[in-house]
C-alpha cells in the first residue's frame, strides 16, 4: 500500500477565497512545465524527499516551502499568470 500526502493550499484573490489540494507530484509536474515553457529556475521547487516523507514535521516544512514556491511564482508573473499555473490554482473556477 502506498500512501501519499495531499497539500491543502488556501488561495485568496480580492474577495474570493478557495482551497486547492495537490500531491507533491502535481507540483513537480507544474514545475517541469514552467521550467520548459517559462524558463523559471529549475531549483525553485523544494526537492523531493523519500525518507520520512510522511512525518508530521516534514509535511509541515514542505507545506511552508510549497506555499513560498507558489508565492514566488505569482510574484514572477504579476500581470499575466501562465495558463498552467492558473489551472493548477483553479483560477478559472473562481476569478472572472
Amino acid at each position: 500500500i502506498s500512501s501519499f500526502q495531499v497539500y491543502i493550499i488556501q488561495i485568496s484573490v480580492g474577495n474570493h477565497q478557495w482551497t486547492v489540494k495537490h500531491r507533491y507530484s502535481d507540483f513537480h509536474d507544474l514545475h517541469e512545465k514552467l521550467v520548459s515553457e517559462k524558463k523559471i529556475d529549475k531549483n525553485l521547487l523544494p526537492p523531493k524527499k523519500i525518507i520520512g516523507k510522511n512525518s508530521k514535521s516534514l509535511v509541515e516544512k514542505r507545506q511552508k516551502e510549497l506555499e513560498i514556491y507558489l508565492q514566488t511564482l505569482l510574484l514572477k508573473f504579476p500581470v499575466t499568470t501562465p495558463k498552467v499555473l492558473s489551472h493548477f490554482l483553479h483560477f478559472h473556477l473562481y476569478v472572472s
